[in-house]
């Protein structure tokens, strides 16, 4: 059995004991509701949304709809992987799993692998079904293009915020603390992030919350580069020809390669070192 083999059995393992668990089946209503739940709310063809505008098409529906990712999604995945190393560690397990013939490296791979597949295997069903719900609402299939954006970017995001949990278990020696940490951090992502960008206009002299100022719309376009859940909609943006914030198709995505990148190295920095 080659490394990839040994990695792929691992994250398995992993993925199957996720899906069987009771975690993923209460997490399961608030999937439903955040992702088909809101793709039918902005899929009304009567909704009329702040300044008038009307989704008329499937991507701006599931545009819109993708809050559902950044709010439960995103969530979730936090929730299944929090205890991906504090859990070995209290029951002492820990010290067995390190000591096995296979690489540390390798076992971070097969820990975000395992892990990421846990929560994107419903997610990635759902999101079938948001396609659907926009093509019966609206009318509109989505091209080849948008949905394999659709579908890669909020792959990205899922795994971006399982690597932080995972990162906050490698650091944690108690559960309550790991679970603490990674909430903290979707917490601050999601909820504070419009605090940070406020400050930083403040600060610049820019004023806060004009969407139709160009130095506000360039300002907080460059500054959700730094926040993944502003490189998912950056990711989106990129299929709707309407929306101008001032960032390049290939920043956005060279930024999700850094959003991918950094957080897996230090993942794997954090296990090499990592003593039970």
């Amino acid at each position: 059995m080659n490394d990839l083999q040994r990695i792929l059995r691992v994250a398995r393992r992993l993925r199957n004991e996720r899906l069987s668990g009771l975690r993923l089946k209460l997490m399961m209503p608030i999937l439903l509701l955040f992702l088909p739940g809101l793709a039918w709310g902005f899929s009304d063809p009567n909704i009329v949304l702040p300044g008038g505008h009307q989704p008329d098409n499937a991507m701006e529906v599931l545009f819109y709809a993708s809050l559902g990712v950044v709010f439960g999604a995103t969530m979730c995945a936090v929730l299944q992987s929090f205890d991906g190393v504090s859990r070995d560690r209290a029951s002492g397990m820990l010290e067995v799993r390190l000591a096995q013939p296979m690489p540390r490296s390798h076992q971070a791979a097969a820990l975000v692998l395992g892990h990421a597949q846990g929560i994107l295997v419903p997610v990635y069903a759902l999101l079938v079904l948001c396609i659907l719900v926009a093509r019966y609402r609206v009318g509109d299939w989505l091209s080849v293009e948008e949905t394999v954006v659709y579908v890669l970017s909020t792959g990205l995001i899922v795994v971006w915020y399982t690597l932080f949990a995972l990162i906050a278990s490698t650091s944690a020696n108690e559960q309550g603390t790991a679970v603490a940490f990674g909430v903290g951090v979707w917490f601050f992502f999601t909820f504070l992030w419009a605090l940070v960008t406020t400050m930083v206009a403040y600060a610049s002299g820019v004023d806060v919350g004009q969407p139709n100022d160009p130095a506000w719309v360039a300002l907080e376009g460059w500054l959700d580069l730094l926040s993944p859940n502003g490189v998912y909609h950056h990711l989106l943006e990129t299929q709707l020809p309407t929306v101008e914030r001032g960032v390049a198709a290939w920043q956005a995505w060279m930024a999700a390669l850094a959003w991918t990148v950094l957080p897996w190295w230090v993942l794997r920095k954090r296990m090499e070192s990592l003593v039970p």
